[in-house]
């Protein structure tokens, strides 16, 4: 998009002390306030009135812009893209709007969120992977440069009102707690209004959430559901602008937790779904396939490769497996359409506020390919996944009726996403194949496209095309200063050519590909790749990055990347190889970092810690909140935990003195009817409790010292000979209470939202002795934690 220059007269602007020939520059952000006038009158009834003052409105005519961002869905699992999975909501839409079936994103959650909201590549915003993968490396370092505006911000400054609902996922996890740096935070960024959660995921029943910038209490009501709370929440915040600013156009963002793990929703929604996949897979992979050609989603000469080698053929399976299988689909079809009902409230609302009409939505159906974390056989715990523990089938078994529920952190088997992902071969975090990044999107503006209904544009685009698009529509130029910094321009293209015309070109000519040594490279259909390493996996890499094979694809004849033409053509893939280190170099790309979830954890990652260096921390009553790479890193090391409370009746005493984690992993440091305990939650499939003495009337010192594989004891560890056992041992005011084997500890993350609080466990409980927040009833000195040598 060329970039415009709007002006506008000072009758729509601040300034009565103007001419009306006198106009303002948008492309500085904020537009300058206008130095009043002045008078040299002493009585102000001998003066004539000004005109009163307006702050920067938005352009005549500028639509209402709605985004919605769903989480971990695969190309084909609506309906609409020949899935399984009825989303009424997309399908009304899609009606009166436009099908974008060649739409990009960047392969994983933090990298495709920061490149929509600021029309700038992944790397250029330095999260080449999701947060919590961070590291010290450009490109990489999870912290968006100060050069690069995000879009809310932009349309605020331009008068838009702004507000963000859902997950963020942008925040360098080391600045996600309360006392933490806030200038990535979406109140700093230009989101006027905030209610979700930071992290990768939160559990769906007892979510751990952030208004604003306050970290609220997890809300416990019968039959809560986040996806429901965060669209009551956007509905309020809609029929509060109609109420007040019916004249300003708005920004909202609606990303739901939805539908990433934890596969969680309301039961009703799951039963629909009772049966419906007892094809398996490869069938239901097929009869997708099928369908899209029917429907034009893909061409008719499209052709089907075959699956992975690593997920097994439905036949193959026992009738255990199947059913496990079956289940896991089930409530993870149900969580899918229970959002679209919800996100259809909010439909409805803009058409009961008169609203919809001029409002431009962009309906993106995942921020990447389906996700195949659940590896070969799915989990009833899918933080095992992150902390490199193959989960035992006969876990979920034993465990299937509660899969969907409060009482479940599943996901759903590998060979589901890939199903999800029909025609292509891969899934999530594949960024080399379109299965990683091809999302159905649908777009619908009745005011400013003119629409047959079910139109599907073919044009290339990519998620950084969305920000330069909202700007063209509202007439709005990219700026070029935001708060005195001059920016970087952005990488996106417009494509709002294509609301009027099918025909219209892509103006989206080359773009590159990279998460986790997974990288390829775009050029006017042409397309040369690395499949690199399957990151559902833990622990297996096809090549190292220097023998990596590379192959060659045109995209125009060949839909599903089917045919690899490396071989027959290897000057075009020698011209796409060294084009690709070029945008590579361009974008901070380079060195690649191949690693995967080992870097969940900061001291293997190499990247800033709150905590960075520091052997000890002392917490106080009131330290609640704190995520996990704010709090002293005690995974795979021996540690001490030194509590001193006072205790006015020790019979009633009762509540957590400090917990990290929630139902699904974690350790909680608690008393019961006066009596202090120690437990550890590995992953839900151990439970370790260390208990025994009563509290004394005032002063108490409750001592933990745990021994990281202390003479060897313990440790079967996971896949990467981390997260072994050790000795526990139960201190009360200088007595031994009890000493035992905690046999397997977590070694990457207890989780990626529930973090440690003093004097609770708000979110979830991480022990099933009581309910949470439990909250302490006594008074709380402090708790030291300190790693020991």
């Amino acid at each position: 998009m060329d970039v415009l220059k709007t002006t506008l007269t000072v009758s729509s602007l601040l300034a009565p002390c103007l001419t009306s020939a006198q106009t303002v520059d948008r492309t500085q952000l904020p537009v300058p306030s206008v130095e009043p006038a002045t008078y040299d009158q002493l009585d102000v009834r001998k003066v004539e009135r000004p005109t009163p003052k307006h702050r920067t409105s938005a352009p005549e005519g500028a639509p209402n812009v709605l985004v919605i961002l769903l989480d971990d869905v695969g190309f084909s699992q609506s309906s609409l893209f020949g899935g399984a999975v009825d989303m009424p909501t997309l399908n009304a839409l899609a009606k009166q709007g436009l099908i974008y079936n060649q739409f990009h994103t960047t392969g994983v959650s933090s990298a495709t969120r920061t490149a929509l909201l600021t029309g700038r590549n992944h790397h250029q915003n330095n999260m080449g992977s999701i947060a919590e993968t961070s590291t010290a490396f450009p490109g990489n370092t999870g912290e968006r440069p100060n050069y690069i505006a995000a879009l809310p911000k932009i349309l605020k400054y331009n008068g838009y009102s702004t507000a963000m609902f859902g997950k963020n996922h942008e925040i360098p996890p080391w600045e996600t707690g309360p006392a933490a740096n806030q200038s990535l935070w979406p109140s700093q960024i230009g989101f006027e209004k905030f209610y979700g959660f930071f992290g990768g995921e939160t559990d769906q029943f007892q979510p751990v959430l952030i208004d604003g910038n306050t970290r609220i209490k997890t809300p416990r009501k019968e039959h809560y559901h986040f996806t429901t709370d965060m669209t009551d929440q956007t509905i309020q915040w809609l029929n509060l602008q109609h109420s007040y600013n019916a004249d300003k156009p708005f920004f909202t963002y609606y990303a739901p937790g939805a539908v990433h793990a934890p596969h969680q929703a309301p039961k009703e929604w799951i039963d629909k779904f009772k049966g419906k996949f007892s094809m398996g897979w490869d069938k239901l992979r097929q009869e997708t396939f099928e369908r899209q050609k029917a429907s034009g989603i893909i061409p008719k000469d499209t052709i089907l490769p075959p699956m992975p080698d690593g997920v097994p053929r439905w036949d193959s399976l026992s009738a255990d497996e199947k059913r496990v299988f079956e289940r896991q689909m089930e409530v993870y079809a149900g969580y899918l359409a229970h959002t679209d009902h919800e996100i259809g409230r909010v439909v409805d609302t803009l058409k009961k506020n008169g609203e919809f009409d001029n409002t431009l939505i962009f309906y993106v159906v995942g921020d990447n390919g389906a996700s195949g974390e659940g590896n070969r056989n799915g989990s009833f715990n899918s933080l095992s996944f992150y902390n490199g523990v193959e989960e035992d089938p006969k876990y979920i078994l034993e465990n299937i009726d509660k899969l969907g529920s409060e009482d479940s952190f599943g996901h759903y088997a590998a060979g589901w996403s890939i199903a999800g992902d029909t025609p292509f071969v891969w899934m999530k975090g594949m960024a080399s194949d379109f299965g990683g990044t091809r999302n159905a999107m649908v777009v619908s503006w009745p005011d400013g496209i003119k629409s047959g209904g079910n139109e599907i544009r073919q044009q290339w685009e990519h998620v950084i095309d969305i920000a330069p698009t909202v700007l063209e529509a509202a007439n709005l130029p990219e700026p070029e200063v935001v708060d005195g910094v001059k920016q970087l321009p952005m990488a996106g293209v417009s494509f709002a050519e294509t609301f009027k015309d099918a025909q219209a070109k892509s103006q989206h000519h080359t773009q590159y590909f990279e998460i986790g040594g997974n990288r390829a490279i775009y050029k006017d259909g042409w397309f040369a790749r690395v499949v690199h390493v399957p990151l559902w996996e833990n622990s297996v890499k096809f090549a190292d990055l220097q023998d990596d094979k590379w192959e060659l694809f045109d995209t125009q004849k060949d839909w599903s990347l089917a045919t690899d033409l490396a071989a027959s053509n290897p000057d075009k893939l020698k011209e796409m190889k060294a084009l690709f280190d070029e945008e590579a170099e361009k974008n901070h790309v380079y060195p690649i970092d191949d690693r995967t979830i080992e870097r969940m954890n900061a001291e293997v990652a190499g990247r800033p810690d709150a905590l960075f260096g520091k052997t000890s921390l002392t917490l106080y009553e009131g330290a609640k909140g704190i995520p996990e790479n704010s709090f002293l890193n005690i995974k795979n090391k021996s540690f001490d935990i030194v509590a001193k409370i006072s205790v006015d009746d020790v019979a009633d005493t009762n509540g957590v003195i400090i917990a990290q984690g929630g139902n699904f992993a974690g350790w909680s440091l608690y008393v019961q009817d006066g009596k202090p305990t120690f437990e550890y939650n590995w992953l839900t499939y151990e439970y370790t409790k260390l208990s025994g003495a009563k509290l004394k009337s005032g002063e108490n010192e409750i001592v933990v010292k745990f021994r990281y594989d202390e003479d060897g004891v313990g440790g079967k560890g996971n896949v990467t000979g981390t997260g072994k056992g050790g000795n526990a041992y139960l201190y009360l005011n200088g007595e031994l209470v009890e000493k035992k084997l905690i046999p397997n500890t977590i070694s990457r993350l207890f989780s990626l939202d529930d973090g440690v609080g003093v004097g609770e466990d708000e979110g979830g409980a991480v022990s099933r002795d009581y309910k949470a927040p439990f909250e302490f009833n006594q008074h709380i000195e402090s708790v030291t934690t300190s790693l020991v040598e």
